[in-house]
């Protein structure tokens, strides 16, 4: 049987994105290539709309010019806007469908060589391979243990929405050395149903990094050098983000 072909998706708030962001995807793509069942074609990161109200929250517009400074250093990483061109926030299960619907649609005009059918002006997300893939490519949702264990959160997520993210698309999680993600989903009758459709992948090389961190450390007027990508330090000290006190380069 051949290796599926995967496009890993991380939704979140990448406020700001970090270099543990893009690591996720190395961590992952490494552990499911030496897997030998998956090969995995391209990666998304899909900001939330400011509708999402987290505390903090930079507006969109930054937001997605810093993942796009960020991903200048990535071949196979691009940002899919999708989610902020929105009229509202939308559900994690929605992103993965609209995501995963235009990438069959385009297999499909592929296969049948029917291109003019298929509007690309909102598909700049798209893997550059994927016409070449001849065949179905799935969505997976790539994030990190701490979503996995937010499923079992009384009214956070329904039902159905885990059903549809695990069984339909299926989940990459990177958790740590020290955590057992396999346990929860033991406790959970839903995760352990689809439990064939979650990967789970040990980060061995621990990064401490995240995003409330860095915005602490910027309040503070503290250096953030080497926590994020250089252009994005730039970007955040040059537009005042975060309430930034210096000018740390």
């Amino acid at each position: 049987m051949s290796p599926v072909k995967v496009i890993l998706l991380a939704c979140g708030s990448f406020n700001p994105p970090t270099n543990m962001h893009l690591r996720m995807f190395e961590i992952a793509r490494d552990h499911l290539h030496r897997l030998g069942n998956h090969v995995v074609i391209g990666g998304l990161i899909s900001p939330v709309h400011d509708g999402y109200g987290k505390k903090e929250l930079e507006a969109a517009t930054h937001r997605i010019a810093m993942i796009r400074l960020a991903l200048q250093s990535s071949d196979w990483i691009k940002l899919s806007d999708w989610e902020c061109k929105q009229e509202s926030w939308s559900r994690t299960k929605q992103v993965l469908q609209y995501h995963q619907n235009h990438v069959n649609a385009l297999l499909n005009t592929s296969i049948n060589n029917h291109f003019d059918k298929i509007n690309e002006d909102n598909l700049n997300w798209v893997p550059d391979n994927v016409r070449n893939c001849g065949d179905n490519v799935q969505i997976k949702l790539l994030c990190g243990a701490d979503l996995l264990e937010s499923f079992g959160t009384p009214g956070l997520w329904s039902d159905d929405d885990i059903e549809a993210i695990v069984g339909q698309h299926g989940l990459v999680v990177i958790t740590r050395s020290n955590t057992n993600p396999n346990e929860f989903i033991y406790n959970s009758d839903v995760l352990t149903k689809y439990m064939s459709n979650i990967t789970i992948v040990t980060e061995w090389i621990q990064n401490e990094v995240s995003s409330t961190k860095i915005r602490r450390a910027l309040r503070r007027g503290e250096s953030i050098k080497y926590l994020i990508p250089e252009k994005v330090v730039d970007y955040i000290h040059k537009h005042n983000l975060y309430g930034s006190k210096t000018t740390h380069l």
